[in-house]
């Protein structure tokens, strides 16, 4: 009878499986516990070409609370409470205790955030001491990562951050962010009340990591000489740094890998959002431009200026913005190469022509004039002494020489009003604001020869140089050269891409030349380091509106002369100086940075020293200052340092400037009369301080 009753009963399991096994399986499953943990992924490292770590990630832990474990027994909540007091002074024990006691059920509360492991080892070690400590229940550990930046503000720019959810922002972490990011892993299961089922997991994918060919140690010595130009020259004119803007670009000529870029101002990478960092710098507008009325952001006014979180946001945006590939400006004078690069490679011109400056010409219905119109001009120079000399109406010559529709159309070889498509995030387009067939005239065309009318990025003109000397293979610029796995391995390779050919080998080398006489014999002597020949090109922009007062100056330079390895940019936007119109602004940056680049990439010495060179490398060993030349030290100067020159009138100093002598009432109130750039800065004569007159009138 026994056995025949579990026989019965084994029939009538047999059935109720197969008719409603489903159903009682849901609802066993339904009164046990569902257990689900995210395994987060590590996000991929950025790394410098020296495999130092720009930005890594760091293992950190939640701290969280299972209010309905605390409270499974009266002996488990109090022995908790003071043991995560004792070890967490932080701990916020009475917002705990009033969210379990209105949530006596939840198991996931989060009171603590990105503990390190040495912050809750404590603790930890107490947990596991059940002998002494058995009541401690209902706190557990959620792993999680932290981007962590090593070296605080260092290549801020070009790094970029990572805001919540590991998204990145500017820069490598947002144009990289699908490849630096991974997937999160589970584990799971259904536990009984012992949790004896077995979990099952799935393993996180951890990002990839990316390594750059910035080289962290160029990269420090660019910013360090930016950071002393600013030093010297905030508020030295005005309230605020030492100009608007500074950027510095190296690039390698033979692969477009880009060694350095750096700006100023910078900002923590470990803390973007802090507000100190605007401190110096002119508020931003609604539309995220520079109100360069407005008052300067200062230590005693900060909360005041930015009393509102839309206006902290639009000047930290600004400030997290890469000068070197989204600002645009008019480059000046270091155009000119790229004008006599055009007129060689195309047959206008043959490099034997002689051109006669008489300090101005006639171009529309404007006379635009050079900068030295006022000892009447340049005279007869050649080619190369146009270049030496900046002279602006030997450019112009040049411009009629080779036509607008040939113009135009280097201007795009050049990649002019093009992206580079270099590999950052926040790259500006430059296609309206460059000139067309439609657009340019026969001023336009004037003017643009010398640089002046249309705009460009640094990255641009860095790039389009870099091929007028290496021979004139254009490389599309980039900053990473290698995606490798978590394990080492190598994923990807980024092999330098030559897009086209800008110039031929023998342009290029005339380029080379003209450029080595710029630092040997004209504007770009303050730009040569000691023991080196290098060569490059001086450039003054004014700014619009055309206030002659306010200018782009900027130096763009390669060494060594006669094999170029590297390019080097550095751009100063409207330096804090009563008289802004002078290149040494830039050239003296420049100076300062490759005396200690050239040694360390191995370029040797080919130039003999002077005693004095010799001197201050001795004494200033690895910081080096600029020196002024011994012709320099000769002028006669006032006590602003500015040159006197003989006549009486004020030289600006400027590497493109002759002199800064007074404009003429007739000549500011002629709608005929162009002020090419470079012309000088109008002063009362009555104090000898800088005037700003704007005629309304004046198209321009």
């Amino acid at each position: 009878m026994v056995l025949l009753a579990f026989a019965g009963l084994g029939l009538k399991l047999l059935f109720i499986n197969m008719t409603k096994g489903e159903q009682y399986k849901k609802t066993v499953l339904s009164q046990q516990s569902y257990d689900s943990i995210t395994i987060p992924y590590k996000r991929g490292d950025i790394l410098d070409s020296n495999g130092n770590k720009l930005a890594t990630s760091d293992k950190v832990y939640n701290l969280i609370i299972d209010a309905k474990q605390l409270l499974s027994k009266e002996d488990y909540l109090e022995p908790t409470m003071t043991a995560l007091k004792t070890c967490f002074p932080e701990f916020p024990e009475g917002e705990v205790r009033a969210f379990i006691a209105s949530n006596p059920n939840s198991q996931y509360y989060v009171t603590l955030k990105q503990l390190e492991y040495e912050r809750m080892a404590a603790f930890v070690d107490m947990q596991n001491n059940t002998e002494e400590y058995p009541n401690i229940k209902g706190v557990w550990f959620e792993e999680e990562y932290r981007r962590v930046y090593p070296n605080g503000s260092l290549a801020c720019d070009v790094i970029g951050f990572t805001g919540k959810d590991n998204v990145g922002n500017y820069g490598l972490e947002q144009y990289y962010n699908s490849v630096l990011n991974g997937t999160n892993g589970r584990e799971y299961g259904y536990l009984n009340d012992d949790e004896t089922l077995e979990r099952t997991t799935i393993p996180a994918t951890d990002g990839y990591n990316i390594v750059s060919t910035i080289d962290g140690n160029i990269q420090q010595i660019v910013e360090r000489y930016i950071k002393d130009f600013n030093d010297e020259y905030t508020n030295a004119a005005r309230s605020g740094n030492g100009a608007r803007n500074v950027g510095c670009i190296i690039m390698d000529v033979n692969n477009g890998n880009v060694l350095a870029m750096a700006g100023y101002p910078v900002f923590d990478l470990n803390n973007p959002r802090d507000t100190s960092a605007l401190i110096g710098s002119p508020m931003v507008n609604e539309k995220g431009n520079i109100d360069y009325e407005a008052e300067v952001i200062s230590a005693e006014n900060i909360d005041t200026l930015l009393s509102d979180d839309a206006k902290t946001y639009q000047n930290l945006n600004y400030l997290w913005k890469n000068f070197c590939i989204s600002a645009t400006y008019e480059p000046g004078s270091v155009a000119k190469p790229f004008t006599v690069a055009a007129g060689l490679e195309s047959g206008k011109m043959s490099g034997n022509e002689y051109y006669t400056c008489n300090g101005q010409l006639h171009v529309g219905d404007h006379d635009i004039k050079c900068h030295n119109y006022k000892s009447g001009g340049d005279g007869t120079l050649s080619v190369q002494e146009s270049i030496e000399k900046s002279c602006n109406v030997a450019l112009m010559l040049m411009g009629k020489q080779i036509g607008k529709s040939t113009f135009l159309e280097y201007q795009e070889k050049f990649n002019f009003g093009l992206k580079t498509n270099i590999d950052l995030y926040g790259e500006s387009r430059t296609s309206s604001l460059v000139f067309n067939t439609q657009s340019m005239g026969d001023t336009e065309l004037a003017t643009s020869t010398f640089g002046q009318g249309y705009n460009v990025t640094m990255i641009q003109t860095i790039a389009a140089f870099a091929s007028l000397i290496n021979g004139g293979y254009y490389y599309e610029p980039h900053v990473v050269k290698q995606v490798t796995a978590p394990d080492g391995s190598i994923v990807e390779n980024i092999s330098p891409r030559v897009l086209k050919q800008t110039v031929s080998a023998s342009t290029s080398e005339l380029i080379r030349q003209y450029c080595k006489g710029v630092v040997d014999n004209g504007t770009g002597k303050t730009a040569r380091p000691a023991g080196y020949s290098i060569g490059g090109k001086t450039g003054t922009a004014e700014t619009v509106p055309r206030d002659k007062i306010n200018y782009v100056v900027s130096f763009m330079g390669f060494a060594p002369a006669d094999n170029p390895q590297i390019a080097i940019y550095v751009v100063v936007d409207r330096p804090n100086a009563v008289f802004q119109d002078d290149a040494k602004f830039a050239t003296k940056i420049v100076r300062n940075i490759l005396t200690e680049v050239l040694p360390y990439m191995n370029i040797y010495m080919t130039e003999e020293l002077s005693d004095k060179e010799r001197e201050e490398l001795d004494s200033l060993e690895s910081t080096i200052t600029s020196a002024n030349t011994e012709e320099e030290e000769s002028e006669v100067t006032n006590e602003d340092g500015l040159k006197v020159n003989e006549d009486g009138t004020i030289d600006a100093q400027g590497g493109d400037v002759t002199s800064s002598t007074e404009v003429t009432p007739e000549e500011m109130e002629s709608d005929d009369v162009l002020t090419a750039p470079l012309t000088g800065t109008v002063l009362d004569t009555s104090t000898g301080e800088a005037v700003r007159e704007v005629d309304v009138n004046d198209p321009e």
